[in-house]
């Protein structure tokens, strides 16, 4: 088996014994493959001893009953002390190195646990995701106390099932009862964390959705290229380092992003930042929407002169 096929093997052993529920479609679009793929790799844990569980929704898993499941857990595991250290180890390293954001999210991918949180959060922050971690691992549901909205600007308590983080605790994947649909909460807007008696009630609509690179959140993505001058691309590499991994160099002052995104607003301000260093590529849906922005600002300032 060739690295890409166990890479993918790996990635959806950890899929299938996470806190997420996955169907098998779920499964072939986070993994770039076939439906068909994913069932060959089912029964091939079938027949390496695994115990594969089909539950509501058409949702499969592998149980913690399988003979091996501890032996694998066992691979991941750290102690405080060594979480600690790995996560010194890994600050050490510059900010804009790829190597350091690739090492951070693999090892809080794998082990979103206390031991790696308390290494990483500090303070308040760290006492209400210790509070999330142990309701995921209980699979309750949680109060988030006097949660400050970035979008509302509301302050109120919200009920949510969470069920995932992001890379550094930053953000907490959540099932929102209330407003039916599944969002991200930044762990730093919470006030306080109330875990609750209560068990998850929807499992089989936790969905976590795609962060791009301008750390945009959405369930669909839309690809976008642009072309980047010295300046524009030093600029986006330093705030947004995993854009390192869209770029090809064109030349010795010119480098190719070619990038997924989840909306046009993160990559829209960017790149009407730095119009003089950017030129758009192949995208026109993307050039209609600056269009617009760019009418609605014209007009906005336009009314302001009007008014003096």
């Amino acid at each position: 088996m060739d690295q890409p096929k166990i890479e993918r093997v790996l990635r959806l052993m950890k899929m299938m014994t996470g806190n997420v529920n996955y169907t098998v479609e779920d499964l072939a679009e986070r993994l770039e493959t076939s439906p068909r793929s994913i069932y060959r790799y089912i029964e091939t844990f079938k027949d390496a001893g695994f115990v594969v569980q089909k539950i509501e929704g058409g949702v499969y898993r592998l149980g913690k009953e399988s003979k091996y499941f501890k032996s694998i857990s066992q691979l991941i595991h750290f102690t405080d002390e060594e979480a600690h250290i790995v996560n010194q180890l890994i600050e050490a390293l510059d900010d804009t190195n790829m190597l350091k954001q690739n090492l951070r999210k693999k090892l809080t991918s794998v082990y979103n646990c206390t031991s790696m949180a308390n290494s990483i959060v500090k303070g308040k922050n760290a006492i209400n995701i210790n509070h999330i971690i142990e309701a995921i691992d209980s699979r309750r549901q949680v109060v988030l106390k006097n949660y400050s909205s970035s979008h509302t600007g509301i302050i109120r308590d919200r009920l949510v099932e969470p069920f995932g983080f992001t890379t550094n605790y930053i953000q907490i994947w959540c099932y929102e009862p209330e407003s039916g649909m599944n969002k991200l909460f930044n762990t730093a807007r919470i006030g306080s964390v109330e875990v609750q008696s209560q068990e998850w009630q929807h499992t089989t609509e936790h969905r976590e959705g795609y962060i791009d690179v301008f750390r945009m959140m959405g369930f669909e993505q839309k690809r976008v290229q642009l072309k980047l001058g010295v300046l524009a691309r030093n600029l986006i590499t330093e705030e947004y380092p995993l854009s390192e991994r869209d770029l090809t160099q064109i030349d010795d002052n010119h480098w190719l992003l070619d990038t997924m995104v989840c909306n046009y607003i993160g990559i829209g301000r960017f790149v009407m930042g730095l119009s003089d260093d950017i030129e758009i590529v192949d995208s026109p849906k993307f050039e209609k929407f600056l269009r617009k922005e760019i009418e609605a600002i014209n007009a906005k300032f336009l009314l302001k002169t009007n008014k003096k």
